[in-house]
This record gives C-alpha cells, structure tokens and sequence, in this order.
C-alpha cells in the first residue's frame, strides 16, 4: 500500500503520540518532524530527521508532503492555531487523525489538523471545524458544533444541540447540559457541570471537595 508521506510540526509529548498513532492506525507515512529554528534542539526525534519550519518546503515540498500540526492547548490553542495558519501560507495540506475505534456517527465530515483519539462518539449531525484535538472517551451529542482551534479533554460530555465556539478548552470530565453556548475562549476546568451559556474567556471551575471530619474507614458503606 502507497502511504502519504506527513511531516509533524512539533517534538513534544503530542507530536510523539500523534506519530505513534499515524504509525499503527492511519494510511499516512510521518517521515519527519519541524519545529521553529529557535526550538530545534535536536537532529532526530523518534529516529526521524528534525528540520526547521522556517525552510521546511526546501527538504520536503508542498508537492510531495503533508502536515499536521501536534500542539497542545497552550494559550486557549492559539499557539497551534497561529502554527496552522503559518502552514496552510506556506502551502500545506493539514491531514487529520481520526481513530479506527472511534465511533463517528455524523454525516458530517470533520475538517483539517483535527485529532481525534479512540473511544469518541460523535453522534449524528454534529459538526466538527478544523485544529480540533478530541482526546479519548469523550461524547459529542447530536446536531452539536465544535467550532475551529478547540481542545476537548478525555471523558467530556456535550449534549445536545450545544455550540462550543473557537479557542476553548474543555477539561476532564466536564459536562455541557443541551442546547448551550460555550462562548469563544471558555476554559472549563475538570469536573464542572455547565447549564448556562458561559461568557467569552470565562473561567468556570467546580466547587471545592470537602473533607470531612471523620477517617474512612469510620463510614459505614
């Protein structure tokens, strides 16, 4: 089988992770890494040649490569969403990962740099923008809207008919009530339930746990 050959932007935690799973669960041959001149410490990363973005199209042409841009959140994602932008200028096609164990439901196809783990259902009718990292185990509910430069954490819920509007962050566990807004540069933290619109780069985070007095092994369960 002929695979696309893919270049990764980044040498961190989610480049590595990205790399391994093009590897073992995508048609997409990762022949390289790149990263901004300043940042390139090394000459290989996961024994594969590490170039600087600046002149990346000399060693491997829009012609003949792909890209997909592996960063994290950092900045509410507009770091990775600066990086995209910089190589759709340069000319490069941005693939997607999408796992063969996730369960994509939606007639709807997802855009580009999306990456999207295992264990996600995606439900019918949703809609997926692009630079969308969906970590594993989350649920999308039906005629929901991911908008463009999201990052949705493991085991997240949203119901349905909800919008989740550019640069959020959604942490572990968070849950999103129907038909709701989570406005542009939201950052919900682990565990907090939303039933409310939330405003542009709010903060939401759940209440405090409270210890109790007594020892463990002192309740009777």
């Amino acid at each position: 089988m002929s695979h696309k050959k893919i270049v990764i932007f980044g040498t961190g935690d989610i480049a590595q992770i990205a790399n391994y799973y093009f590897e073992i669960d995508s048609d997409f041959e990762v022949v390289a890494f790149t990263v901004n001149r300043e940042y390139l410490k090394e000459e290989s990363f996961e024994s594969k040649p590490v170039v600087a973005f600046e002149d990346i199209e000399l060693s491997y042409p829009t012609s003949e490569y792909d890209m997909f841009i592996a960063l994290s959140y950092s900045k509410m994602n507009k770091i990775r969403e600066s990086k995209y932008h910089e190589a759709k200028t340069k000319g490069y096609n941005l693939v997607s990962y999408v796992s063969s164990r996730c369960s994509y439901m939606s007639q709807f196809p997802h855009g580009d740099n999306c990456f999207i783990f295992e264990d996600n259902t995606i439900q019918p009718f949703v809609k997926i923008g692009d630079n969308v990292t969906l970590w594993s185990g989350n649920h999308i509910g039906h005629h929901s809207i991911i908008h463009s430069h999201n990052f949705i954490s493991s085991h997240v819920v949203i119901s349905g008919h909800c919008e989740v509007e550019s640069n959020c962050f959604l942490g572990v566990n968070a849950t999103v009530a129907n038909n709701l807004t989570i406005s542009k540069g939201t950052l919900l933290g682990a565990g907090v339930v939303i039933s409310k619109n939330t405003v542009e780069d709010g903060v939401y985070v759940p209440s405090r746990p409270v210890l109790l007095e007594k020892k463990s092994f002192e309740i009777n369960m």
